[in-house]
């Protein structure tokens, strides 16, 4: 009898793994996705998840007024884990409404859920000021090309810092042309 076993994908992997950037959309210099495609991407790998739009007050109202403006806040539960997030009331340049009405303040909930799902891992490269997910680390190849560069052009003390800048993922096959020609014509 063989005894099979079942890796299981840590459900935050396997949401950050998704691919939304056919479905990156962008108002002025902000780039978002939608919260319907957020939703539907999360449903269709997690049926179970729920949200919920917290209410304040004995009326129930959707949202918060402070001194310093207007918030939602909506909590996501996946896998029985639950985030939430809280979110300004904001236009559609990103600055708070003083007054919002009721089509701005449901706006805003529906950008909270899309920040909340994010916290689980769906887009949430999309909310670090990226439009793509992690690019990979540099190969080796490129690694040696670029230290290569470095001592050509005489700046040994900068070996050590790009070495571990590569290390984290912060020069990578996205930004390696970019690196390679600020190193040139430095």
């Amino acid at each position: 009898m063989t005894k099979t076993t079942k890796k299981t994908t840590n459900y935050f992997t396997e949401l950050d793994q998704v691919d939304v950037t056919r479905h990156v959309e962008k108002k002025g210099q902000f780039s978002y996705l939608s919260w319907a495609y957020a939703v539907r991407e999360l449903k269709k790998r997690h049926p179970d998840a729920t949200w919920e739009t917290h209410e304040y007050g004995e009326a129930g109202t959707p949202f918060i007024a402070t001194e310093c403006g207007y918030f939602v806040k909506v909590t996501v539960t996946v896998n029985g884990i639950p985030a939430t997030q809280v979110h300004p009331v904001l236009d559609h340049q990103n600055k708070p409404i003083s007054v919002p009405n009721a089509f701005q303040i449901n706006t805003s909930i529906q950008r909270c859920l899309a920040k909340t799902i994010a916290l689980h891992g769906l887009g949430l490269h999309l909310y670090a000021g990226e439009d793509l997910p992690a690019q990979p680390h540099l190969d080796d190849e490129q690694t040696k090309e670029l230290l290569t560069l470095l001592k050509e052009n005489k700046q040994e003390d900068l070996v050590d810092t790009v070495k571990h800048q590569i290390s984290l993922g912060q020069i990578n096959q996205g930004n390696f042309q970019k690196a390679m020609e600020h190193y040139t014509n430095s």
